[in-house]
């Protein structure tokens, strides 16, 4: 789960959380308490991060499934959980940047959180490259039709009378963040007549009436690592200019885990570099789709990585 605007940002705690100090050997013995946010992908992630400090004979307790981003984030800050799974852009929330351009280049976003947060004891490990962000994505069949695969080829589209009708919620229809920062970047305007706003309308939603071609759609607004997306035939458009604001996951943990069981940062890391942007897409689809337990789907597939 990653926050769609600033002001669901405004709840979060402001207040700096000193770490404690242990020794080395209360450091050996101390267990480590693994978090997540109460989401598909956060069940996903916070369980590959769960079970790999297992395998590496790390004593964990699960606190996964703990809560929205802000419960989540103060969770580690006062030493509730010592590591979760969380998104380099939302940065700009945590770090009140949220005007900065860091964020729309995923090294700079991941440098910057990283050091910021170094400064109260948080240690940001090694990212995924998949991109949970928002995204404008078609229909597979018209995709492969017409050799759609960046937003610019759907300029390109666009511009030659291409049929186009994309479902998306008001939200993203009026944000100057979503739809009218892709249209500027890329060139193309789209008319009423080539939109369906969904009052209210959540991903689950755009995803689904581009399946079922409601009224004509056949491109829908998503996230980049939406569980619908392989199941539904829908494909993301590479956003190339960079429009939107990276959101790479990446595990986060205070500083004295690290110091304790420094094995953590290369195990992480292994699992983390498999996650692409279709890994995470189908991982997700296991559970939010197929029905299966993340737990399950997590143990899999680090099964199948060794």
């Amino acid at each position: 789960m990653r926050w769609l605007t600033p002001w669901l940002y405004a709840g979060l705690t402001a207040a700096v959380f000193s770490v404690p100090a242990f020794s080395a050997a209360e450091q050996a013995e101390k267990t480590v308490v693994v978090g997540s946010k109460i989401d598909t992908e956060g069940a996903v992630l916070g369980e590959l991060i769960l079970q790999t400090l297992e395998r590496e004979g790390v004593p964990v307790e699960n606190r996964l499934q703990l809560g929205v981003t802000s419960v989540v984030r103060g969770a580690l800050k006062a030493g509730e959980i010592d590591l979760y799974p969380e998104y380099t852009g939302n940065g700009a929330f945590f770090l009140d940047m949220t005007d900065s351009p860091v964020w729309n280049d995923a090294q700079k976003a991941y440098q910057t959180v990283r050091e910021k947060d170094a400064e109260q004891g948080l240690v940001w490990l090694t990212p995924a490259s998949a991109n949970n962000t928002w995204a404008m994505s078609v229909r597979e069949d018209v995709a492969r039709q017409h050799d759609l695969k960046t937003l610019e080829d759907l300029a390109g589209y666009l511009a030659n009378g291409g049929t186009f009708k994309f479902a998306a919620s008001a939200e993203f229809v009026e944000s100057e963040q979503a739809l009218p920062a892709f249209q500027q970047a890329y060139g193309f305007t789209l008319n009423d007549d080539q939109l369906l706003v969904l009052s209210g309308g959540n991903t689950a939603a755009t995803m689904r009436a581009a399946a079922r071609q409601t009224s004509g759609v056949n491109a829908a607004m998503t996230y980049g690592t939406d569980g619908g997306l392989q199941a539904l035939g829908l494909v993301v458009l590479e956003d190339t200019l960079g429009v939107q604001p990276v959101y790479q996951p990446a595990p986060v943990a205070r500083e004295w885990v690290l110091e304790a069981y420094p094995e953590i940062e290369a195990a992480l890391a292994t699992v983390f570099d498999t996650l692409d942007l279709t890994t995470l897409q189908r991982l997700n689809a296991d559970v939010a789709v197929n029905g299966r337990a993340a737990d399950k789907v997590a143990s899999d597939y680090l099964s199948n990585m060794d």
